[in-house]
């Protein structure tokens, strides 16, 4: 334990270099006009940040994005109690109780308990994030490529399951992600697949491209067919956040800490997220609270637990990031690519390799946390203010950045093809209602995948019950199976109670 602070405050030091200090203030901003801004979605504002990170070093372009991610969860909170216009699904649970707030006249007081649950459930996550990654880095130290390959899988499936809409639309997706996966030269026998002579896709298809052209292009024909018709919000003349006393935050902390961490658990599942963590604990409210007859009327809780949960699910997401390489929600599935594109693999030995740069990001987390509620408190009018942009001047300034994006990967035309290409898919997938999550999931993770499989079945002789037979990566396949089989059983009696 003495290791892990001695390094945590190595990390502080780290932070206040002034390349990562900087990126981190920018960060925590532009994280916040994320969130601010309606239809530009958490995932989607890291994606057009990422190609930006590729000239840095790799420590200050993974706290910049990490800053991005953490002040997301929260920057999305003011349009949903001033004018019942959530940021992105994160918020919706919040405006149930917030906007009933502000329409009782405590707009001030609602942004209030918004500000302290982002702030306790990301300290709260983040000590508990510092506290257990070490012990599961070196846990993980103990697996071989069937545990990997295992794990990664069960990162793959966990995403299908735990999606909304159709399971089937979803293989779909992720199916086609792993397919463009494998476009290019085979890394273990060096043939190549699916490049049809095409010097295009010889040096495969970049899975930042993807993201780019799916995520950002994607989003922008949506909006063009639609038009750009998004209602202007109504205006209110008085913006502020009015903090609660210490006797109303001594009343509900047992409720504070219970909603952080449950937010935490959720976030370490992979796949789950701050949607997912903030549905939950908004239900366990309304199931279990104290007031949860009152929920939905305008009480504080209403806005505690989603807001706690939301935020926490990030320190719980980075957990299985770092340790094993395996993302936990679609932010930190950029944040991987991020580490792949500077060549750094997350898992285990990253704690050993690159320890000083894993505890400058736990600590640009506590600061990152603590620099957002700040600026989310003195900056909530201008922040607001944002919302004056015409939604179509904001598309043409989306698609700019795709674009530069997408060039500064390999330089290439052929890239900023490639992205429109899937800018289209994207437009196309929301159109039919597939999930754009498992593509760029299976995109990037599919090579994982293929590497872990090909080296386990090279060292064993060919014999997939090595899978089956090893303990940890038995337990782990089991648990896939049964993250596959519950949302099937759940679709049929759905379907059977219908009929």
């Amino acid at each position: 334990m003495i290791d892990i602070f001695y390094n945590l405050a190595l990390g502080f030091v780290g932070c206040f270099q002034p390349v990562n200090l900087i990126l981190l203030v920018a960060g925590t901003i532009i994280g916040l006009i994320v969130g601010v801004l309606p239809g530009l979605t958490l995932v989607m504002g890291v994606v057009l940040a990422l190609p930006f990170t590729y000239p840095m070093d790799v420590t200050p372009a993974i706290v910049m994005l990490t800053a991005m991610y953490v002040t997301g969860t929260y920057g999305g909170a003011f349009t949903s109690i001033l004018f019942r216009i959530p940021g992105e699904p994160i918020h919706v649970p919040l405006l149930w109780d917030g906007y009933a707030m502000a329409r009782q006249g405590q707009p001030a007081k609602a942004l209030g308990w918004t500000l302290y649950a982002a702030l306790f459930g990301g300290l709260v996550s983040s000590v508990i994030m510092v506290t257990l990654s070490q012990p599961v880095a070196k846990f993980a130290l103990t697996f071989s490529t069937p545990e990997y390959f295992a794990i990664v899988l069960f990162g793959l499936t966990s995403v299908v399951s735990l999606g909304t809409g159709s399971m089937t639309n979803a293989f779909i997706s992720l199916f086609l992600g792993l397919l463009i996966s494998t476009v290019g030269v085979d890394s273990t026998y060096g043939t190549p697949r699916f490049a049809f002579g095409r010097p295009i896709l010889m040096d495969g298809i970049e899975f930042l491209t993807v993201m780019v052209g799916a995520y950002g292009v994607g989003e922008v024909l949506t909006r063009l067919g639609q038009g750009f018709s998004t209602v202007p919000v109504a205006k209110v003349s008085s913006m502020k956040t009015s903090l609660p006393g210490w006797k109303e935050i001594r009343g509900l902390k047992a409720m504070f800490l219970r909603s952080s961490i449950l937010g935490h658990i959720i976030g370490i599942v992979p796949g789950a997220g701050a949607t997912i963590a903030s549905f939950v604990t908004y239900g366990v409210e309304g199931q279990y609270g104290k007031r949860r007859k009152e929920l939905g009327k305008g009480i504080p809780e209403g806005v505690v637990a989603p807001q706690a949960a939301a935020t926490a699910s990030v320190g719980g997401a980075m957990i299985p990031l770092l340790t094993l390489g395996v993302p936990g929600s679609g932010a930190t599935a950029v944040i991987l690519g991020a580490f792949l594109l500077h060549g750094i693999q997350p898992g285990p030995q990253v704690f050993i390799t690159s320890s000083e740069m894993v505890y400058t990001v736990f600590a640009s987390l506590f600061l990152g946390i603590l620099l957002m509620c700040v600026v989310g408190y003195f900056a909530i009018r201008p922040l607001v203010k944002i919302l004056d942009f015409p939604e179509a001047v904001v598309s043409v300034y989306i698609m700019l950045l795709c674009f530069v994006g997408a060039l500064s990967i390999r330089n290439s035309i052929s890239d900023l093809w490639l992205m429109v290409a899937f800018g289209v898919v994207g437009y196309f997938f929301d159109r039919i209602k597939f999930p754009i999550a498992p593509l760029v999931l299976g995109t990037i993770l599919g090579p994982l995948a293929e590497t872990s499989f090909m080296t386990t079945m090279i060292s064993y002789q060919n014999d997939w019950t090595i899978f089956f037979r090893r303990p940890i990566s038995g337990i782990v396949i089991a648990l896939t199976i049964i993250a596959l089989i519950v949302p099937m059983l759940k679709s049929f009696q759905s379907v059977a109670r219908k009929r």
